[in-house]
């Protein structure tokens, strides 16, 4: 079998395609693909639209249409990080925030990575430098029932613990989960800190509000901008069977979408707006979800 080697610029990984049938395999190695996953839904009834073929896909880099190197629409596996407010505000909604972890969690690919960090006034340490595989998930499980809420809220610096740690593990496609109030009073970091690097790390960021109406320190607006700036999605459930529904819903989309890498065109080192179009066909209207850029490479750090 002959197998064809694919660099990954963004995400700093290579990607392995041994043929058509099979699921591309991601392997750390240096890189020249922007890789972008991107969710494809019916406008009319929000579901996942899959089974797309390649040539309904274009790729506009700064306005730019680019050719496609790299197409997948295979359930491959993610690394995902879980960020759970553990801050005193959260505990009487700690044991929903444990159950729909956990739905996320055997919602998932069987070989997702998983870690946890969990914060309040800093990052805790509940088992969040213990990876687990979604397939394995009696340790993740024992970490999220091991949490005390108290204290204040460092989302920003929880944040940035999650981006430093998905961008050493093993999956090319990486996403953290956030379930918070959205609000912060104790991070040394900034959410302008937080938006650059996770722009920056190619990680898709999902949030997932909890909290009373008269909670003085929630923010969706935060939330909502961390989802958007990344190529996520926001939600604000009411009930613990609709956060159930959130994070099952999560698990599904980061099964249902597609892989899309280009060659970049420029090695300037600017930030690109990109864009994805996905030509309709006969059926109803599509919504295409993806991140809304990345940074290139400058042509003094590419060797």
């Amino acid at each position: 079998m002959h197998l064809r080697l694919i660099a990954a610029f963004l995400t700093g990984w290579t990607v392995v395609v041994a043929s058509q049938e099979q699921s591309p395999r991601f392997l750390a190695a240096s890189s020249e693909l922007v890789v972008l996953p991107v969710t494809v839904l019916d406008r009319r009834g929000g579901g996942f639209v899959t089974a797309l073929d390649r040539a309904r896909f274009t790729v506009y880099d700064n306005g730019r249409p680019q050719q496609v190197q790299l197409f997948t629409s295979e359930d491959t596996p993610v690394t995902i990080g879980l960020v759970i407010d553990n801050s005193g505000s959260m505990g009487p909604k700690m044991p929903e925030v444990v159950a729909g972890a956990m739905a996320l969690v055997r919602s998932s690919n069987p070989d997702d990575e998983l870690f946890t960090v969990a914060f309040n006034d800093t990052v805790v340490d509940a088992g969040s430098h213990r990876l687990v595989t979604a397939g394995d998930s009696a340790a993740l499980e024992a970490a999220l029932r091991s949490m005390a809420p108290q204290g204040r809220t460092a989302l920003y610096d929880a944040l940035a613990a999650g981006l430093d740690q998905v961008e050493h593990h093993a999956q090319a496609r990486k996403a953290l989960v956030v379930i918070s109030d959205g609000g912060d009073n104790a991070s040394r970091a900034t959410l302008n800190d937080v938006l650059a690097r996770a722009r920056r790390a190619n990680v898709t960021i999902f949030t997932i509000g909890l909290f009373d109406e008269d909670d003085p320190d929630r923010n969706p607006g935060v939330l909502k901008s961390l989802a958007e700036s990344t190529g996520g999605e926001r939600f604000l459930p009411r009930s613990p069977g609709l956060l159930l529904q959130a994070c099952t819903r999560i698990a599904r989309e980061l099964r249902s979408g597609y892989t899309i890498g280009f060659v970049p065109p420029d090695r300037d080192g600017a930030f690109h707006r990109v864009r994805v179009e996905v030509q309709r066909g006969s059926g109803g209207k599509l919504s295409v979800r993806t991140r809304p850029g990345y940074f290139a490479a400058s042509t003094s750090t590419v060797r």
